[in-house]
């Protein structure tokens, strides 16, 4: 990928990538959760995962042909989608963000529309156990982002998913989980609800103690990344208006 990086477009890049930092580095707290990361795409980066991964959507596409609001096979179309996005991650260690290349976000992108289509059919009661795989999905989105926007409603969408495992499961992990998401949408009143909902199942002082130490410093790197938000929007708009005073500038047609 080339980026201009001349004037202010060089610093919109520098700040989306600031964001991003931010947003990888808040994933590491997930890997202490109930669903280890690892695990999710540890072993399937292989040719013959990712086929069968892609001949199940295949079969279970067929199937919804004939009835499109089947709320059962659009889940099952999502967890399929998402294995096959697994399948095509390449994982570098335990410690660093899963490297997501366009297939496996094109598998991503297309479970989270699945999602949405079984949501409008789910009635009231959603599933716990894909709305967690949901919210990781998004989330690791929202980190290999190009875009600022991009990231914004990944992040939205993680916290959405998150909300319905959270409520269904309400575990230590399952909340602090989904105070991180809030904080990082910009819920902060939210966020703290669930952070003081997600301390209150620990088992001890010293843990209770640790949760509300750990959701201070991801509440300093939400803040964080509010303000830089705000000023990639804002660079963003004056790079627009040099394009508009010159738009030929920057097309390099050589003659």
């Amino acid at each position: 990928m080339v980026f201009d990086v001349r004037g202010k477009r060089k610093h919109v890049i520098r700040v989306v990538y600031a964001i991003l930092a931010l947003l990888m580095g808040t994933s590491l707290f997930l890997v202490v959760g109930p669903v280890n990361l690892g695990e999710l795409v540890g072993n399937s980066a292989s040719t013959d995962a990712s086929r069968l991964a892609d001949e199940k959507i295949e079969r279970i596409e067929r199937r919804l042909a004939a009835d499109p609001k089947d709320a059962q096979k659009l889940l099952a179309l999502t967890r399929a989608q998402i294995n096959s996005g697994n399948a095509k991650v390449e994982v570098v260690s335990e410690t660093e963000p899963p490297k997501v290349d366009a297939d496996a976000r094109r598998e991503y992108e297309a479970a989270l529309k699945s999602w949405d289509r079984y949501l409008e059919q789910a009635g009231g009661e959603p599933s716990a156990t894909v709305a967690q795989l949901v919210a990781l999905t998004a989330f690791r989105m929202a980190e290999t982002a190009i875009t600022v926007g991009e990231a914004v409603e990944y992040v939205a969408a993680a916290t959405a998913a998150q909300k319905i495992f959270a409520e269904e499961r309400p575990t230590i992990n399952s909340l602090s989980t989904l105070a991180i998401y809030q904080y990082f949408n910009g819920e902060f009143a939210a966020a703290a609800k669930t952070t003081k909902k997600a301390a209150a199942k620990a088992t001890t002082k010293t843990q209770a103690k640790a949760v509300r130490t750990q959701m201070a410093e991801y509440r300093k790197n939400a803040k964080a990344f509010a303000k830089q938000k705000k000023e990639v929007s804002k660079a963003e708009k004056e790079a627009g208006k040099e394009r508009l005073k010159n738009p030929l500038q920057g097309l390099g047609t050589g003659f």
